[in-house]
């Protein structure tokens, strides 16, 4: 004859209560075990979906802030924040670019937006659809997908004159620019001490604009540099590049290989703590530096007071 079984033990403070036996010829399972409640006796477990990492793709180092890009389009800045530089507008981005004390951005949609010190009209950003973005000292200039630039801002030298042509790529300093022409060859304008504004004939792959020099990859691969050379922030390098940044005073490098290399003023150690590792990214500031490495983390080192260059940072 049937019986009745009950059961006892903590549930959630609820009363007792008695659980009826099945029905007379109903099966029941009674093997041990885990498994996933509801599942096929003998099934094999579902394996889950697993969830996607997110790493940087991209990092700015300004001047005492730094901006990076993730995979999934969202910014993240950290560092001085004094006039909302590194507090950034909701939506997703394709490239970022941290100045002085402001930050550019091109969104997904191809709108630029600016934040931070708004003064001399640094972040009034025209409309249209764009491809990149650069943030100077006081100005800022982007890349339309025309292949256009068009600069706004502090014009004292100027640097936010829109020069004629079509670009590729732009490098923003400090007050002057250099963009990167369909034909190969390099445009500069603005400010012309030292002769960072001098354009360079021949054939490039990319440019950057520091503060007061230039760098650029040749199309074999090694670096050329221009405009003021103290400490050797514009010597010339040897080897093959990917990637080329130039500072306020230093500069830095990807190698072919991934590795970082670095020159020029060094006194806050921007130059000679360059790690190890494969990196697929670099950005020399103000006196602290930051790249991507192969993993999609980011390392920084240099001047680190307000917190623009931690160690190392993941998404």
């Amino acid at each position: 004859s049937a019986t009745s079984t009950s059961c006892w033990g903590r549930r959630d403070d609820q009363p007792l209560e008695a659980i009826a036996p099945p029905a007379a010829g109903v099966a029941t399972d009674v093997s041990s075990g885990g498994g996933e409640r509801g599942a096929t006796p003998g099934a094999p477990t579902p394996t889950p979906t697993p969830t996607p990492t997110t790493t940087y793709t991209a990092v700015s180092a300004g001047g005492r802030h730094t901006c990076a890009l993730k995979s999934t389009g969202e910014i993240d800045c950290w560092g001085a924040n004094a006039y909302g530089q590194r507090t950034v507008p909701p939506g997703t981005y394709t490239a970022v670019s941290a100045g002085d004390w402001h930050t550019c951005a091109v969104s997904a949609a191809g709108a630029i937006s600016c934040w931070g010190l708004s003064t001399e009209g640094r972040t009034n950003a025209p409309a249209g659809s764009f491809t990149a973005v650069g943030a100077g000292d006081q100005h800022s200039c982007g890349l339309r997908t025309s292949g256009a630039v068009e600069c706004w801002g502090n014009n004292l030298h100027g640097q936010s004159n829109d020069p004629t042509g079509s670009f590729t790529a732009i490098g923003v300093g400090s007050n002057h620019n250099c963009g990167l022409l369909s034909s190969g060859a390099i445009d500069c304008w603005g400010n012309d001490g030292s002769g960072r504004d001098a354009d360079q004939s021949g054939s490039f792959t990319a440019v950057s604009a520091g503060a007061q020099h230039n760098c650029a990859i040749t199309s074999s691969g090694a670096i050329d540099c221009w405009g003021y050379g103290a400490n050797g922030r514009a010597d010339d390098q040897t080897g093959s590049f990917t990637a080329v940044s130039a500072g306020d005073g230093h500069s830095c490098a990807v190698s072919s290989a991934g590795a970082i290399s670095c020159w020029g003023l060094d006194t806050q150690r921007q130059v000679r703590d360059a790690p190890s590792g494969v990196f697929t990214a670099v950005s020399a500031g103000n006196a602290h530096t930051c790249a991507v490495t192969s993993a999609g983390t980011i390392v920084c080192w240099g001047r680190n007071v307000e917190n623009q260059a931690p160690p190392t940072r993941s998404p």
